[in-house]
């Protein structure tokens, strides 16, 4: 297993985020919202200056591409626990 995030930021913002968070995972960048809008994860409007955001979500697919889980919410305060990623992966194994 390996995790992906999926951001709205451009490349280069999602690098500099990267760099400076230190995360070792893939982050890709989808500007035009075309991977958030076919998950229905859009934020219209929520964030800086009225643009576009992702709503937070954890989604765990098998090796053949399939949603075994999803953590939706609504609040970008609210994230799932990394301990609890782990939790849901294993029950898949």
């Amino acid at each position: 297993m390996r995790p992906v995030a999926i951001s709205v930021d451009s490349p280069e913002a999602s690098r500099d985020l990267c760099k400076k968070a230190r995360y070792t995972y893939t982050f890709l960048s989808d500007p035009n919202a075309e991977v958030i809008r076919r998950y229905d994860l859009l934020h219209a409007g929520a964030g800086e200056n009225g643009h576009d955001i992702a709503r937070p979500a954890e989604f765990l697919l098998d090796a053949s591409g399939i949603i075994r889980w999803v953590n939706l919410t609504d609040d970008l305060r609210i994230r799932m626990r990394p301990e609890e990623a782990i939790r849901q992966a294993q029950k898949l194994l």
